[in-house]
């Protein structure tokens, strides 16, 4: 008898679901990236004047630090589209950074300093608004330390078509009452914890951190192993981003956040961060000044301080939290999270992978997809850790409800079942390039040295350390991106943008004038 209630078993494409429900599908790209000096140390300069406000520009801003550039796209029609602009955002970094910096291609940090203080937290200005963005990245660093928060990731969003969740509500023999969002935020919830179960073949697939720098983790304990004197690796390790050296805390793992209806996860999210932590409380909440340096001293300071491999997202309004959000019009899209930054990529990830994670969350979709509950989470945690860690070791198995199957078969049967999905994206949008993906994906579920993470190790004891291998592609694809040059119209409109977001923080600031202090006291 299984132990959870079975996703994945015998998928067959629905008879209805056909490439024309496909139309409506929109996807974007949010992609992080440090900027570091021409001696790879990350930058101590401030965010560049030219690519206009970070707190109000829609596509140029910075993450956790001010040398933690965030490049975001226009939701596009197709994943051609949405690189194009992803290119065109790099071409205009590059453009603006000052004479010698760089774009650190890496997800791991190389090269930093061994105080924190040493990594500058982002500045948006002196609006109440911009400060809290700053005080809540304070917190950040004071609870899990500075240099975690200098990772950098990909995030993919999508969502689908109102049409398709039209069509599909009307094949239901049973349609009860159901309005048409609470449908869509069922069946998106089905498709992200579906996701969950198979974010071990993402980090196999895609995962591009198999070593670090000692600097990343000194005086932390850990078992990697040396390749050189300036590179800690594991020899088949994924993506360390993902595991216990990286982007995760011991402290969220028993929140139990759960993704089977919307009320559960937002109310999940909510009693996290209504509930204060023992540690988070000795830290204080301002500091000999009186200064504030977090939000609050609870388990999440606020959402996003909430770390998972995929979100369910809807824009939220200005004064709106991600919640309320959430709440008042439902799922919009989803956010793929548990993405590596391609370092061979010049704009940190290809259109194979991007077609790849399409095929992959149209299969999470239209699966069956149970509620996933703790037991089942533990499994799946097991999982992850093996994969992180020794991924590509030669018949490494991982648990499938409960049973030990090797890993390689299972990737492998998962592929060959979103083979005919592929096909149907294929038919959609021309070309053949999402079966061309699947087929390369599958390549590298058979054979583990052409994976990104072995490519990594490779290199990096080819050229002499990890840092090395970052600075020479970092070298290669900023001379790549500086002899493209965008229309002068594109080139126009984007300086347009620059100085109207320059404009809209200081009408911000010319409004925002409380104390900020008070400000903070209400917030709480």
């Amino acid at each position: 008898m299984s132990k959870f209630a079975n996703s994945f078993v015998d998928f067959k494409i629905p008879d209805w679901f056909d490439s024309e429900h496909l139309a409506g599908m929109l996807r974007g790209i949010e992609k992080e990236g440090l900027r570091v000096r021409p001696d790879g140390y990350l930058a101590q300069t401030p965010h560049p004047l030219k690519l206009g406000s970070k707190l109000t520009h829609p596509f140029i801003t910075t993450d956790y630090s001010e040398s933690l550039l965030e490049l975001i796209t226009d939701p596009r029609s197709t994943p051609k589209d949405t690189l194009a602009m992803l290119r065109q955002l790099h071409v205009l970094v590059y453009q603006a950074l000052p004479e010698g910096e760089l774009m650190w291609p890496l997800s791991m940090p190389c090269m930093l300093s061994s105080e924190d203080e040493d990594i500058p937290l982002a500045d948006y200005g002196s609006s109440n608004t911009g400060k809290l963005k700053t005080l809540y990245r304070s917190g950040l660093g004071i609870r899990y330390g500075r240099r975690m928060q200098t990772i950098a990731g990909l995030h993919y969003n999508l969502s689908f078509g109102d049409g398709l969740f039209e069509h599909w509500q009307a094949q239901l023999a049973n349609k009860g009452s159901e309005s048409l969002a609470d449908f869509k935020n069922d069946k998106y919830l089905g498709l992200i914890r579906n996701f969950k179960r198979l974010t071990s073949l993402v980090l196999y697939l895609l995962g591009a951190s198999p070593s670090v720098c000692p600097c990343f983790i000194a005086g932390r304990e850990h078992d990697l192993e040396r390749m050189n004197d300036s590179t800690l690796y594991k020899p088949t390790a994924t993506s360390l981003r993902m595991g216990k050296l990286g982007y995760t805390n011991s402290v969220q793992e028993q929140l139990d956040i759960r993704y089977n209806n919307l009320p559960e996860y937002v109310a999940g999210l909510r009693r996290a961060i209504q509930t204060p932590h023992d540690s988070f409380k000795k830290l204080g909440l301002n500091d000999a000044d009186g200064n504030p340096i977090q939000i609050n001293d609870h388990i999440l300071q606020i959402e996003n301080e909430y770390y998972s491999p995929i979100r369910p997202k809807q824009i939220a309004d200005r004064g709106e939290t991600p919640t309320e959000a959430l709440e008042r019009r439902g799922i919009a899209y989803v956010e793929f999270r548990a993405i590596d930054l391609d370092p061979y990529s010049d704009v940190g990830i290809r259109l194979s992978s991007a077609c790849f994670l399409e095929v992959m969350a149209l299969y999470c979709l239209l699966n069956d997809s149970p509620e996933l509950m703790p037991n089942e989470e533990e499994e799946l945690a097991i999982n992850l850790e093996r994969v992180v860690n020794e991924g590509r070791a030669d018949n490494l198995h991982i648990l499938n409800n409960g049973t030990e199957q090797p890993l390689q078969d299972w990737m492998l049967d998962h592929l060959t079942s979103m083979q005919p999905l592929a096909a149907l994206l294929d038919a959609h949008h021309g070309g053949n390039d999402y079966r061309a993906a699947v087929a390369l994906m599958q390549g590298k579920a058979g054979h583990s040295e052409s994976t990104i993470s072995a490519q990594v190790n490779a290199d990096s004891e080819r050229l002499g350390s990890l840092w090395q291998l970052g600075f020479t592609l970092a070298n290669q694809h900023r001379d790549s991106l500086l002899q493209q040059t965008l229309s002068p119209n594109t080139q126009a409109k984007y300086e347009v943008l620059a100085e109207k977001s320059i404009l809209q923080q200081a009408e911000i600031e010319a409004v925002e004038t409380e104390d900020f202090i008070d400000f903070v006291q209400q917030y709480r």
